[in-house]
């Protein structure tokens, strides 16, 4: 896209192009009155709803409106949003920079990728959205065709990956996990474990990774990551599992912070002291990480400021300028009671 040029949204005149028929029997079908075939009909509605086209919303669209708003979806359990630091602190950073420029922000909770797809097609059509911030980025992610062929503005939040032409911002997830392990081996623990989060996503790929090789080069043999989804619940379960082995874990790192705080709770449900018997580390530190008893070690970065850098690429993006792909700064360890030596036979 050339610098300074306004995204072209999806027209009638771009339906004939494409069904082969004048754009007049494209309002015919659309409207619903007669005068075009019913399977004409039918492969006109199709190609509108592929392209994200929405008849109600012509009119604004002849007006060169624009939506004053952008939008995110998240493919989470909505219960987390309740209790996740880390989405509360990005939207917050979002909304500094959207609400400078009078821009709204959309949010809607998915079940899956392909629910989300129709939320941008969705959007996009019914110009409820200028653009779509992406997060939790995934190998050979679906939704990235989709959002080039619509040429719906976005930006997103993780990786690095394969985005094709949409701009991504990222932290060094993998600098993070060996800066944490490589403290932990300093303090003395050869038993580490990891709780991480969703397997199927790129930053948790990218974290398992890191945590694999660095663990392999500092002779660590028994490095074992357990997977969860970053609720409390199973991140208690996770490391209920891990304590209840027989080579538990002196350390773990966890990959967000309300799964550090259950697994605090089920290691002092389990008369295990922290931080002599077991060290925990959170990824993310938030409020949750200084208001438990021993406060957590945590891995720590500026969310908010995150969210606000991807605002500015989104609505630069929604401006029709060229946007380059960013790095954010690299989270960094900060030491609290959680962690210690372990305790010697």
């Amino acid at each position: 896209m050339a610098e300074g040029e306004r995204v072209k949204r999806p027209t009638i005149a771009d339906i004939a192009q494409r069904a082969g028929v004048s754009k007049g029997a494209v309002s015919y079908a659309l409207n619903g009155q007669p005068g075009v075939s019913e399977a004409t009909r039918q492969r006109i509605v199709a190609i509108a709803r592929e392209i994200g086209f929405n008849p109600n919303s012509a009119a604004r669209a002849l007006s060169g409106a624009t939506a004053k708003a952008v939008g995110l979806t998240l493919c989470r359990p909505a219960r987390i949003l309740s209790i996740e630091p880390f989405f509360m602190g990005l939207i917050s950073g979002f909304e500094a920079e959207l609400a400078a420029r009078s821009y709204a922000l959309t949010l809607q909770v998915v079940a899956t990728p392909e629910h989300e797809i129709e939320v941008y097609r969705r959007w996009w059509g019914e110009r409820r959205v200028d653009g779509v911030f992406v997060s939790d980025l995934r190998e050979n992610d679906v939704r990235i065709a989709v959002l080039q062929e619509l040429q719906l503005p976005a930006v997103v939040i993780g990786g690095p990956g394969n985005t094709g032409t949409i701009a991504q911002i990222w932290s060094d997830d993998a600098g993070a996990v060996t800066e944490a392990v490589r403290y932990l081996v300093a303090l003395g623990h050869r038993r580490i474990a990891r709780v991480g989060g969703l397997p199927d996503l790129l930053h948790t790929q990218t974290r398992t990774r890191a945590f694999n090789e660095v663990c392999a080069s500092l002779g660590i043999d028994n490095a074992v990551t357990v997977p969860s989804d970053y609720t409390g619940e199973e991140g208690g379960r996770a490391t209920r599992r891990l304590l209840i082995g027989a080579d538990r874990p002196t350390a773990i790192i966890f990959d967000n912070d309300v799964m550090a705080v259950a697994g605090l709770a089920v290691a002092q449900e389990m008369g295990l002291n922290v931080p002599a018997d077991l060290s925990i580390v959170a990824w993310d530190d938030s409020p949750l990480c200084s208001l438990v008893h021993p406060p957590l070690t945590a891995l720590s970065r500026d969310i908010s400021e995150y969210g606000a850098h991807a605002a500015r690429q989104l609505l630069a993006a929604v401006a029709g300028e060229r946007v380059t792909n960013a790095e954010a700064g690299t989270a960094h360890l900060t030491p609290r009671g959680s962690t210690a030596p372990p305790r010697q036979p």
